[in-house]
């Protein structure tokens, strides 16, 4: 026989089977509705933790495995000094204990080489962009390479090999200064130089022989410019 109840609002009604889930429809019934059903979801959604959310998107927890991830990012494709790696970890809170052992163990593998960096960067910022040995000392102590390296990756630019850059570098740039005064001349090559790195003597030097190949009067330009 089947047991029957009286339910507000209906005249006896069969009572809902136990075996069968809650009642999602439209209605108001027990407060599952529709709109009970999407809150109870936001409640879910919203409960999560903030490590749970680094879980659910594969961020590990281990800070050695972070600074591990985080390093093998940054090199891909570039290569980077360890203070500018060390840089990027502390700026990711990842500890410094953390941080020193992933570091060391890059550089026990040869992932980090200063040395390496400081000869590569020497030599494609030179005969790339014409920078002298005092902007590429400057450049390499601000990505904080040791000095004794800095000295060692410099030495494999002589005087001569600066002066010669220098010379062609003053030669690109001397057509575009064709029709203006000769003082005028001289500060803008004199000053593009000096933006490069190179010393006033030099070039001082170089811009004068460029200057009287070009037949112009190179008079007292031995002055400091």
């Amino acid at each position: 026989m089947t047991r029957r109840t009286e339910w507000p609002g209906s005249d006896a009604e069969p009572a809902p089977d136990p075996g069968a889930g809650p009642d999602y429809g439209t209605g108001s019934g027990a407060g599952f509705g529709e709109g009970a059903g999407r809150r109870a979801r936001s409640r879910s959604r919203g409960s999560g933790s903030p490590s749970s959310s680094r879980a659910e998107k594969g961020e590990p927890r281990d800070p050695v495995e972070q600074a591990r991830n985080v390093c093998l990012r940054l090199l891909t494709g570039t290569p980077r000094t360890r203070k500018q790696l060390a840089d990027a970890l502390r700026k990711r809170e990842i500890p410094d204990e953390a941080a020193e052992e992933v570091l060391s163990r890059f550089e026990d593998v040869g992932l980090i080489d200063d040395a390496a960096f400081a000869d590569a960067w020497v030599e494609s910022r030179h005969h790339g962009r014409g920078l002298a040995r005092r902007a590429l000392v400057r450049e390499l102590r601000t990505k904080g390479v040791d000095s004794a390296v800095i000295d060692e990756a410099i030495g494999q630019l002589d005087s001569e090999q600066e002066e010669e850059t220098a010379r062609e570098l003053v030669a690109r740039k001397l057509r575009s200064t064709r029709g203006l005064d000769r003082d005028r001349r001289l500060r803008r090559l004199a000053g593009m130089l000096a933006r490069k790195g190179y010393g006033e003597g030099m070039a001082l030097r170089v811009v004068r022989q460029a200057l009287e190949e070009e037949g112009e009067d190179t008079e007292g330009i031995d002055e400091p410019f």
